[in-house]
């Protein structure tokens, strides 16, 4: 057994809200000691998306070595660690069940407390995680496959919601469009990588919302009149779609980018931050870092592997949680959808 001092604490961290399988270690909730992520992509790109009953087998699956490979890899036996946690929401309810399942046995088995996670709250601790001490308050735009809201942030835990997605999230809207374009998926790196030769502005998307004053976001307008503008730019002879990909990825990202930064604006904040898969895109972190820079604002988003899903963020997130003895029963269930972040 790893001696401890009094100040240390390890976290086992397990996430499979989706279709990665990760387990993490992380001590005092700051230092990474292992984050094994074990994706699925290659299983599901043959039909576009995730497919729910295959990635919760998968994860039945993969669940056991990926937890025993986060011990090897940081050095440590099963009775060095002080919690589990887990993410219990929201997500693809079956994939959420392996995980919350493998997590209550195994905190039960090592008389271990048990601490659900938010995965929304987790993708915005990982910058905590980067990071360290952020100053606060700030603005943070979350944006993954299916969640992009915007909040304000007293501190590291406690946060208003702004304003959301009113239909399809950013992730969404890019996987939809690369399937449509034929780019395959994931469709933010698909279309990323497209627009890397290509220039936007030879076609014109809508920007949409930009014209309310609030902070909400609506992608499925933005994603039919790409769809209907690449069919008519086939039917008229023109196939560049990296063109196509990169006027779509101005358009979305341009809107993110406005409506955060108007909030900070408004609520005088100097710090802004990233989270979420969305947030390893290249053109929004550019875009965001020089208009932020124009008005004195600092951006602050997760190194890549920290973007997409994985358990250090969640072991991370735990951390506050164990400190002040908020531990859940073996009752905790999975919840698919939130009302809110």
């Amino acid at each position: 057994m790893v001696y401890l001092s009094q100040q240390e604490v390890l976290i086992l961290g397990i996430e499979t809200s989706c279709d990665e399988t990760s387990a993490a270690i992380v001590r005092d909730g700051r230092d990474i000691l292992s984050n094994v992520i074990h994706s699925q992509i290659s299983i599901h790109q043959p039909f576009g998306g995730v497919v729910p009953e295959v990635a919760s087998r998968k994860h039945i699956e993969n669940i056991p070595w990926v937890v025993d490979q986060a011990f090897t890899d940081a050095g440590l036996t099963y009775e060095d660690i002080h919690a589990v946690a887990v993410t219990n929401r929201p997500g693809l309810i079956g994939a959420l069940l392996v995980g919350l399942s493998y997590a209550k046995g195994f905190a039960y088995a090592l008389k271990l407390p048990l601490i659900g996670v938010n995965h929304l709250q987790g993708h915005i601790y990982a910058n905590i995680l980067e990071h360290g001490d952020i100053p606060f308050p700030a603005v943070c735009l979350v944006v993954s496959g299916g969640h992009t809201s915007l909040l304000l942030m007293e501190n590291q835990s406690q946060y208003q919601l702004l304003g959301g997605t009113l239909d399809d999230a950013a992730g969404e809207a890019f996987d939809k469009v690369a399937r449509f374009l034929g780019l395959g998926y994931p469709g933010g790196p698909a279309i990323e990588k497209a627009a890397r030769t290509g220039e936007a502005g030879h076609v014109r998307l809508p920007r949409v919302f930009l014209d309310r004053p609030d902070y909400n976001f609506s992608f499925s307008g933005l994603k039919t009149a790409a769809m209907n503008m690449w069919i008519k730019l086939q039917r008229q002879g023109d196939k560049r779609v990296d063109n196509m990909a990169a006027e779509f990825q101005l358009a979305l990202v341009e809107v993110l980018v406005e409506k955060t930064l108007r909030a900070a604006r408004a609520y005088e904040v100097s710090s802004i931050l990233l989270a979420g898969g969305v947030a390893a895109n290249s053109l929004l972190r550019s875009l965001m870092e020089n208009r932020a820079e124009d008005e004195g604002k600092k951006v602050y988003y997760p190194p890549i592997e920290l973007c997409t899903d994985n358990a250090a963020m969640i072991a991370g997130r735990a951390y506050e949680d164990f400190c002040q003895g908020i531990y859940a029963g073996l009752d905790l269930n999975a919840q698919a959808h939130l009302p809110s972040i």
